[in-house]
C-alpha cells in the first residue's frame, strides 16, 4: 500500500515538476479561488437570512409577538429600541398571519377587546364608561395608523355626562375629541387625507361635531379642517399653491422646450417661463324656474278644478230696475217686465301648474391663469451671425408661443388682444455663452482623453519592452544553447593514451583497464578509433 502511495506521488511529482514556476502560481491561485467562492456560497446558502416582520411597534405588542416566537420556536432579531423584529424571511407570512389570527399585534389599542375582559364581581356603570371610552379611543387609533403616512396616533375622546334633563337655557353639551399624529419622515398629509380624518373621528363618535375635534402632529402643528369653512391650514395653502403654480410653470417650460427642440436642436433652444396665478375660491347659488313645456312655455298642469252653475226663472214681480244702458244702469239687467223666461250660466276653471325649480351650487376653481409671459431664446445657425436665423423662423414660433399664452388666459376672462399677447411672448436669437459647467465638462474630456493617450502609450511602451525582452531573452536562450552544444562536443572529445611515453605495459593496461572500468563509452569510442586508424 506504502509503495503504490509513493508511486503515485512520484508521479504527481514529476507530473508538477513539468510546470513552470508561473504556471504552478497560476494553477495554486485558481485553486485558493475556487475553495474561497465554494466556502462563501456554502456559507450564504448555509446562513439564515432574516427580514423586518415588524418595525415601530408598541411595547406591549413588541412582547406579545416575541412570546409567541418563543413558544412557536422560531428565530427572530430584535432591534435594540425593541420596536423592530424580524424574522427568517421564508416565515414572514406565517409569521404575519399567526400574529395577525391571535389578535397580538394592536398598535398599543386594544380597542372593543377590552369588553373580553370583564370582571369578575361584575361591571359598574363608571367601569364600563372608561371601558367603553378606551375602546372607542383605541378603534380611532387602529383606523387612523392604517394609513401609509402615519407612524403612531393618540386620541383622547371626551363625552358629556348623559341625563335626562336639559340645561335651562342652555344647549346640550357636545362630545369632544383631540388627535395627535406622527407622521413617518419623508411623508406628507395633504388637506383631502386631513379633512377625511375629521370625518372619520366625527361620523364614529355620537354627537361630536367636526368644530370640536383638534388635529395636530407631533411637532404641534395644528392641521385644520377646510371644508364646509374658508379657514385654511395658511401653511398648507402657500404650500400647496406653491407648488400648482411651479408645477403649472415647468409643464408649460418643458412642453416649449421639447416642441422648440425637436424643430431647432435640442441645445439650440432656451425657454424660461414666469407665470401667476389666481388662488380665490368663489362660490354662486343660483334658483332657476323653467316651463316643462319650453315650446308654449307653459307649465305642467297637476290639477284642474271646474265648476259650472246655471239658473233659469219664470216671470214674476217686477224686480224693480229699469233696463236701459245710461251711466247709471247695469247692462244685462233684467227690466220690469213680468213676462218670459230668465236663464243665467257661471262657469269657474282653476288650474294648478308645476314649473321646473333647478337650484345650482356653483364653486369656481380657484386655480386660473392670472399672467403668463415666455421668453426664448434661439442660438442662430451660425453662432457668429445673428441674422442665420431667418425673420421667418423668429415670427412662427412667435406665433406658437402667442398661442400658448391665448390658451392658457383662456379662463381668466379677461379680454386680450393680439398686441396685448404678443408683449406677453420674446423670441431673441443670440449666441449662446460656454458656462462653466460646459467648460468644466470640456476640460473634464481633455483629460480623459488625455489620460487614454497616456494609458494607450504606456500600454505601447509596455508591449515594445515585452517584446524587446522577450527576443533579449531568446537570443540568450540561444547563446546558452550554443555553449551547452560546444561543452558537448568537448565532452564527447575521445581520450588520448600516449603509448610511446609508456614503457611498461603493465602501466598501459592498468590505465586501459581503469579507463574501461569508469568510462566505458570513451573507452568503446577509444578502440574504433584504432581500427580505424589501422
Amino acid at each position: 500500500m506504502n509503495e503504490n502511495a509513493l508511486q503515485y506521488w512520484e508521479r504527481v511529482k514529476q507530473y508538477w515538476n513539468q510546470f513552470s514556476k508561473t504556471q504552478r502560481m497560476t494553477i495554486i491561485a485558481t485553486v485558493v479561488l475556487v475553495v474561497l467562492t465554494l466556502g462563501i456560497i456554502s456559507y450564504n446558502f448555509s446562513k439564515t437570512e432574516y427580514a423586518l416582520a415588524y418595525t415601530n411597534l408598541q411595547p406591549t405588542d413588541a412582547a406579545n409577538i416575541k412570546s409567541y416566537l418563543d413558544g412557536a420556536k422560531i428565530p427572530y432579531q430584535l432591534s435594540e429600541d425593541g420596536k423592530s423584529i424580524g424574522v427568517p424571511r421564508s416565515e414572514v407570512a406565517s409569521v404575519k398571519l399567526a400574529v395577525e389570527s391571535q389578535g397580538l399585534n394592536k398598535t398599543g389599542n386594544i380597542g372593543y377587546g377590552a369588553f373580553n375582559q370583564s370582571s369578575t364581581f361584575g361591571t359598574t356603570d363608571r367601569e364600563f364608561d372608561v371601558k367603553y371610552i378606551n375602546a372607542v379611543q383605541g378603534e380611532l387609533q387602529q383606523l387612523i395608523n392604517t394609513n401609509n403616512a402615519i407612524a403612531s396616533s393618540k386620541v383622547l375622546i371626551s363625552l358629556p355626562k348623559e341625563t335626562v334633563f336639559l340645561p335651562k337655557g342652555q344647549e346640550a353639551e357636545k362630545a369632544t375629541a383631540s388627535v395627535v399624529l406622527e407622521i413617518k419622515p419623508g411623508y406628507q398629509l395633504d388637506q383631502a387625507k386631513v379633512d377625511t380624518m375629521y370625518n372619520l373621528v366625527s361620523h364614529s363618535v355620537k354627537g361630536l361635531p367636526i368644530e370640536n375635534i383638534t388635529i395636530s402632529d407631533s411637532n404641534g402643528e395644528p392641521l385644520e379642517y377646510s371644508k364646509g369653512s374658508n379657514k385654511l391650514n395658511s401653511g398648507n395653502a402657500v404650500r400647496e399653491q406653491f407648488e400648482v403654480n411651479n408645477q403649472f410653470r415647468n409643464d408649460v417650460q418643458r412642453n416649449v422646450q421639447q416642441m422648440l427642440g425637436a424643430i431647432l436642436g435640442r441645445d439650440k433652444v432656451i425657454v424660461s417661463v414666469f407665470s401667476t396665478m389666481n388662488f380665490d375660491q368663489s362660490r354662486a347659488t343660483r334658483n332657476l324656474v323653467t316651463a316643462p313645456n319650453e315650446v308654449d312655455q307653459a307649465g305642467l298642469e297637476i290639477s284642474v278644478q271646474e265648476i259650472q252653475k246655471n239658473y233659469t226663472s219664470d216671470g214674476g214681480a217686477a224686480e224693480g230696475g229699469v233696463p236701459g244702458t245710461s251711466e247709471s244702469d247695469v247692462p244685462g239687467y233684467p227690466g220690469s217686465s213680468s213676462t218670459g223666461k230668465s236663464n243665467s250660466e257661471e262657469l269657474s276653471r282653476t288650474v294648478n301648474y308645476e314649473v321646473n325649480r333647478i337650484t345650482e351650487e356653483i364653486v369656481a376653481t380657484p386655480y386660473i391663469v392670472k399672467d403668463l409671459t415666455i421668453n426664448v431664446g434661439i442660438e442662430p445657425p451660425d453662432p457668429e451671425d445673428e441674422n442665420s436665423l431667418t425673420p421667418q423662423t423668429t415670427e412662427a414660433v412667435r406665433q406658437i408661443l402667442t398661442n400658448v399664452v391665448r390658451a392658457a388666459l383662456a379662463d381668466s376672462k379677461v379680454p386680450l388682444t393680439d398686441e396685448e399677447l404678443a408683449k406677453k411672448v420674446t423670441v431673441f436669437p443670440h449666441a449662446f455663452a460656454k458656462t462653466n459647467e460646459t467648460q468644466g465638462l470640456a476640460s473634464n474630456e481633455m483629460l480623459l482623453y488625455g489620460a487614454l493617450g497616456g494609458l494607450a502609450l504606456a500600454l505601447v511602451a509596455g508591449g515594445a519592452f515585452m517584446m524587446v525582452r522577450r527576443r533579449k531573452r531568446a537570443q540568450e536562450e540561444a547563446e546558452e544553447a550554443a555553449l551547452m552544444e560546444e561543452a558537448a562536443a568537448a565532452k564527447t572529445e575521445y581520450p588520448t593514451i600516449d603509448i610511446d611515453s609508456v614503457s611498461n605495459e603493465n602501466q598501459v593496461r592498468k590505465q586501459l583497464e581503469q579507463l574501461a572500468k569508469k568510462k566505458p563509452e570513451e573507452f568503446v569510442n577509444l578502440l574504433r578509433t584504432w581500427l580505424v586508424d589501422e
